[in-house]
């Protein structure tokens, strides 16, 4: 089995869509309870990529290397002509050591730490974002050839799970001193706008009213002759999922009748719509306790691993127990709780769900884990979930 350092190196296994219960199995054979593993569906990847392509068409994915820095998952992207979305000079470096241009990175993150600055300007990086004249100054001083997206606020954010306008965005009425500050004062080229309605978009409405409010910043530096600006950056919040279509018809019709001009790069900095389903996620029962009726069972993940507890992970679905050994026990559904390893009485993962009656040494499986889960992982209490290793295969779409 081929594990996702070795990408590129060696044959990646190809599995038929119902195989992965015997992959998984076969895996968990060389492993100790005690270590949890990932696997990485490289076929989903390319799926979701020609999803992507098919509904937006003229949009270029910046992936949010925030959302998960799996470097297989990245190099993949890559080959499938993936750019990418950093916001800091550690992401930058994963990156980069994976072969891949500085032309293909955006620095967006809108308050930057001036070492960050600097090493975006030594490596090539040369378009980022700003809210601010003090971001504006420090990217005078310490990287004056890069070019700039006004980081606007979206105006409505309530249809996302978890709004992003209280910490980022200029208000409408900043919008024209900072351009000109930018511009006339600075120096600095401004070359376009970006916006973010927030983590999981519920409301395709939101992207509508946001690129509406784009359009009015070109309208502004139109009135301020400055340099035509050339790109729209939309941001994040999509998923794979049903409402992805709306958004996507909600965004290809605002973007016609707001931004019928030519030269228009159009980016998008989708995270979790590549990352989510593409992962899944392997741990084995390592303690139970038995108290009437109620099973609790221990498991060697939690949330000091990729179950912390945050609105960014918390939409994985599916729960699947994978049983050593079939027993006429193993048949009784019982009211369960899942906790992690560590001693924290918090680090619950599931509690008051029905699962069959497991053993130890059983699996638990989690799906659709990619998205802000091993990403937020730590080594409290001394257990390292920051090396969990993934392995990589490719289901085939039969």
């Amino acid at each position: 089995m081929l594990l996702s350092t070795a990408i590129g190196k060696s044959h990646v296994p190809k599995i038929p869509k119902d195989g992965m219960p015997d992959l998984i199995r076969s895996i968990a054979e060389n492993h100790e309870a005690g270590q949890p593993f990932y696997l990485l569906d490289l076929a989903i990847i390319e799926r979701l990529m020609d999803k992507w392509n098919h509904y937006f068409p003229n949009i270029k994915p910046f992936y949010a290397v925030k959302c998960n820095t799996e470097p297989a998952l990245l190099t993949k992207l890559a080959k499938l002509g993936a750019n990418f979305d950093c916001a800091s000079q550690l992401e930058i470096e994963t990156v980069l050591n994976l072969g891949i241009s500085p032309n293909q990175i955006i620095f967006a993150n809108p308050c930057k730490a001036i070492s960050h600055i600097k090493y975006a300007a030594n490596v090539g990086v040369n378009l980022t974002t700003f809210d601010s004249k003090f971001e504006i100054d420090k990217i005078k001083k310490w990287h004056p050839h890069c070019h700039l997206l006004l980081r606007i606020k979206a105006p409505s954010d309530s249809g996302a799970l978890r709004p992003l306008g209280k910490k980022f965005g200029v208000l409408p009425e900043e919008v024209e001193p900072l351009l000109h500050y930018a511009y006339n004062v600075v120096g600095l080229k401004v070359v376009g706008v970006s916006f973010h309605v927030g983590s999981i978009a519920q409301d395709p409405s939101i992207y509508r009213k946001a690129i509406a409010v784009a359009r009015t910043v070109f309208d502004v530096v139109d009135h301020l002759r400055m340099p035509k600006m050339q790109i729209l950056n939309i941001g994040g919040g999509f998923r794979s999922t049903p409402l992805f279509e709306e958004i996507a018809s909600v965004v290809n019709e605002a973007v016609q009748d707001y931004f019928s001009m030519p030269n228009l790069t159009i980016f998008a900095e989708p995270g979790r719509f590549f990352a989510e389903t593409a992962f899944t996620l392997v741990t084995h029962v390592i303690g139970k306790r038995v108290r009437g009726e109620k099973i609790e069972y221990w498991i060697d993940e939690g949330i000091y691993g990729s179950f912390r507890p945050t609105l960014y992970n918390s939409c994985f679905v599916g729960i699947k127990p994978l049983l050593r050994q079939v027993t006429e026990k193993s048949s009784q559904i019982c009211e369960s709780t899942i906790y992690g390893p560590s001693c924290d009485s918090l680090d619950a993962v599931a509690i008051d769900i029905k699962l069959p009656e497991l053993h130890l040494d059983d699996l638990i499986v989690f799906y659709n884990m990619g998205a802000y889960s091993i990403c937020g992982g730590t080594k409290f209490n001394g257990f390292d979930m920051l090396s969990t290793p993934t392995y990589l295969v490719n289901s085939n779409s039969s």
